[in-house]
């Protein structure tokens, strides 16, 4: 007997249930690309079996910040009671899964990033980093687990262009998410880009028929693609890359392109406004971390920014935009260290964590922004 990852199946048998008995479904999912391509594979797995989706959810970073959100659950309670699927967040919600449980939601969590020291009390986790996990391969991006889910959800329902179509999505949030391109994740990688071009999703083509992408190769165009994608464009509570990636209409598929085209060209210029800004701060600084803030700077824009900062200085950099009473912040960090592990370490100055070893999140109250510097600075130290 094949080994699956720890309660996969009955994540999948629990959603079967409840699209037998016509419960509520409420699919909630982060906001990036690896979320929304996870809510697309699980939200039309479900519509092909005739369940019903009371709402779908995705936390709007630069107001709610990351994660399972208070706003969110606010906003959802009319639905309850229903079957909440949270997808590529929430194993550091411990606090929000006990508001949804008590508002009389049943929580099924499908995570991939780093599990903090408990786990939180949903009614079924999937994490292939969690303990007891026996599943030999553990680093899918969400979407790849989400994508194992679909095929036991569907069975034999799901058809060829349904499979293909999924891997596509797979293949550009898997790269999108920086996981690594081996073992599972490079077979469908090479699958979902073997038909890529030939997508019968409109957002897609419009996305590969762009001019200045026609002269790259496919993992540049793949690249290119992510990065619009990626661009903060919320209407009616849905991401661009959501609407997109869903829309049915090829003129509005390209419409919403340009916009997108337009808006990288704004984003460019912020990330590197920020850049120099902190640049100048730390020229004269020696510290083992870069850890600034400014409550002009847009969330969305620093995990770029933190990511060419990274690089250039070889250093963990902590990138926070400061609100009235708290931060939100974005985390990089070169290969070799784990950010996550330091944030355990600092974790009393915090109020919410979590993510890779080399790319994160934290939520923290300004009164406690110098104690948690200079703790991550003794963790590094």
């Amino acid at each position: 007997m094949t080994t699956e990852i720890k309660n996969l199946k009955k994540a999948a048998n629990r959603i079967l249930k409840a699209i037998k008995n016509k419960e509520k479904i409420i699919v909630y999912g982060d906001a990036d690309l690896d979320g929304v391509s996870s809510v697309i594979i699980l939200e039309e797995s479900i519509k092909n079996l005739e369940g019903q989706i009371a709402a779908i959810y995705f936390p709007d970073r630069e107001k709610e910040g990351y994660g399972i959100t208070k706003q969110g659950l606010d906003y959802l309670k009319k639905h309850a009671p229903a079957l909440l699927v949270v997808l590529d967040c929430g194993i550091g919600n411990f606090k929000e899964i006990k508001i949804a449980k008590k508002l009389g939601f049943e929580v099924i969590l499908i995570e991939h990033h780093e599990v903090l020291d408990k786990l939180p009390e949903a009614d079924i986790i999937v994490d292939p980093k969690q303990e007891g996990d026996k599943y030999p391969f553990k680093q899918f991006a969400t979407v790849g687990i989400v994508f194992r889910l679909a095929k036991l959800v569907l069975k034999e329902q799901m058809s060829e262009s349904l499979r293909k179509s999924f891997l596509e999505l797979v293949a550009m949030a898997t790269i999108a998410d920086m996981m690594p391109r081996i073992d599972e994740n490079e077979e469908m990688i090479a699958q979902g880009l073997s038909s890529i071009r030939t997508s019968w999703r409109p957002g897609i083509q419009a996305l590969f028929e762009l001019e200045p992408f026609k002269s790259l190769t496919l993992i540049q165009q793949v690249y290119k693609t992510n990065s619009l994608l990626n661009i903060r464009n919320v209407e009616n509570r849905l991401p661009a890359a959501f609407r997109l990636l869903t829309v049915s209409d090829r003129k509005e598929a390209a419409e919403l392109v340009e916009k997108l085209l337009e808006k990288s060209i704004q984003k460019k210029k912020k990330i590197k406004e920020i850049i120099e800004e902190i640049e100048n701060r730390i020229s004269r600084k020696k510290d083992n971390i870069i850890f600034e803030g400014n409550s002009g700077w847009e969330l969305i824009l620093l995990g770029v920014a933190a990511s060419i900062l990274s690089q250039k200085h070889q250093k963990p950099v902590f990138l926070y935009r400061k609100d009235k009473d708290d931060s939100q912040g974005s985390i990089r960090a070169p290969a070799g260290l784990n950010v996550v592990e330091s944030m355990k370490a600092c974790s009393k100055c915090l109020m919410t964590y979590g993510g890779h070893p080399q790319a994160a999140g934290f939520g923290v109250k300004n009164k406690k922004l110098e104690e948690f510097k200079e703790c991550l600075i003794d963790y590094f130290d």
